[in-house]
C-alpha cells in the first residue's frame, strides 16, 4: 500500500513513529509538508497553503492508495483532488481552536476521520474513529533514576523535587503560566523545594531519560487531544498532575499515584500528594492499552477499508543454513 501524507509538521515525532510501524507493517509513505515556516507566535498564511496545492495535485497522481491529511487545514488541499480516498487525522487543536470552522467543513468530505478522543469526537460533532497516537514501549520504559538523572545532568540538585514540563514555554495552549503557579504553591507546602524542569526541542531519543529522572509530570493545558507526554510518562511509571482535558481523565483512571484537577487549588493538591508520597506509578500496565502495536492495527484497518487495498507485510528474507 502506498499513501501521500499531508501535514503541517513532517518532525512530529507521535506521526512519524507511526509511520515508521506501519512501514514495518508493508505500508510505504511520501511525506509532503505545507509550505513556509510556524512557531509559536507565527501561522502560516493561506499563500502558504495555496503554494502547496499545486505540488499536492501533481504528486496525487502518481496512483497513491490513499491521501492520509494530518492537521485540519491540510484537509481541503487533500481534498482538491478527486481520485483518491482521503484520510483526515485531527490533532486537537483544530477541532478546540479556531481552526474548528475548516475541519468540520471538511470531515463530512473525507473518506473517514481519526480523533485522538471521546472529547473531540464529541466536539467535532460527528462519527469517527477514536485512535489516540500510540506509544513505544521499548523506547519508553522505567529505568533507574540516579542513572537517568546523571545522563540529563540533574545529578547534582540536592534534595529538590524534579517536576517535568515538557513543552515550549511559549505555546499559549499549554499554559505555562499556570504550571509555575502549581509549582510555586504546591512548593510552599512542602519542606522541600521544587524544580520546575521546562524540557523541549530535545533529540526524542533522550525523552525517556527525562520521564525517568523526574519526580512528577505537571501538564497544565487548556486543551489537548491525547497528549503524548502523559502516556510516555505512563510508560515510564512516572506520576502524573495534570488538567482535565482530551482523553487525560480515562488514560489516568486507574494510575496511582496520579492525579486530574481543574482548579490550580486541585492542581496543588495533586501535585503535594504525588511528590510526598515518592513513589512511581503503576502506568506502564495501562500503557499497554495505547502502545504503539495496538494503535497500528487500528490506522491499518482504516488504511484497508477505505483504500478497498490489503497490506502484505514484507517477507522476512531467506536464511541459508
Amino acid at each position: 500500500m502506498h499513501v501521500l501524507t499531508l501535514t503541517t509538521n513532517a518532525d512530529a515525532p507521535f506521526m512519524n513513529q507511526q509511520m515508521s510501524e506501519l512501514e514495518r507493517r508493508g505500508v510505504s509513505f511520501t511525506t509532503l509538508p505545507i509550505s513556509g515556516e510556524a512557531s509559536d507566535v507565527t501561522s502560516r498564511s493561506p499563500v502558504d497553503y495555496l503554494r502547496t496545492l499545486p505540488k499536492v495535485l501533481t504528486e496525487a497522481g502518481n496512483n497513491y492508495d490513499l491521501i492520509h491529511a494530518h492537521y485540519g487545514l491540510t484537509a481541503p488541499i487533500a481534498l482538491s483532488q478527486l481520485r483518491t480516498p482521503v484520510v483526515l487525522s485531527l490533532w486537537g487543536s483544530d477541532v478546540h481552536g479556531p481552526t474548528k470552522p475548516v475541519s468540520s467543513a471538511c470531515a463530512p468530505l473525507c473518506d473517514d476521520v481519526i480523533v485522538m478522543s471521546e472529547e473531540m469526537r464529541e466536539e467535532l460533532g460527528r462519527d469517527c474513529r477514536v485512535i489516540p497516537d500510540g506509544v513505544d514501549l521499548e523506547q519508553f520504559q522505567p529505568d533507574s533514576q540516579e542513572r537517568a538523572r546523571e545522563r540529563v545532568g540533574w545529578d547534582d540538585t540536592g534534595d529538590a523535587y524534579q517536576v517535568l514540563f515538557p513543552y515550549r514555554p511559549g505555546r499559549t495552549v499549554k499554559n505555562f503560566p499556570r504550571a509555575e503557579r502549581v509549582a510555586s504553591a504546591a512548593e510552599r507546602l512542602l519542606d522541600r523545594p521544587i524544580d520546575l524542569r521546562v524540557v523541549h526541542e530535545v533529540d526524542h531519543e533522550t525523552v525517556p531519560d527525562y520521564m525517568n529522572a523526574a519526580d512528577a509530570l505537571l501538564l497544565t493545558s487548556r486543551s489537548e487531544g491525547s497528549p503524548n507526554s502523559v502516556k510516555e510518562a505512563m510508560a515510564c511509571n512516572l506520576p502524573v498532575v495534570a488538567t482535565d482535558v482530551g482523553d487525560v481523565r480515562e488514560r489516568l483512571a486507574d494510575v496511582e499515584p496520579s492525579y486530574v484537577g481543574a482548579t490550580d487549588a486541585e492542581l496543588v493538591e495533586g501535585l503535594v500528594d504525588v511528590l510526598r508520597r515518592e513513589e512511581r506509578s503503576n502506568g506502564r500496565d495501562a500503557a499497554r492499552e495505547v502502545s504503539i502495536e495496538r494503535t497500528t492495527d487500528r490506522i491499518l484497518e482504516v488504511y484497508e477499508r477505505v483504500s478497498g487495498t490489503t497490506v502484505e507485510p514484507p517477507r522476512e528474507p531467506a536464511t541459508i543454513e
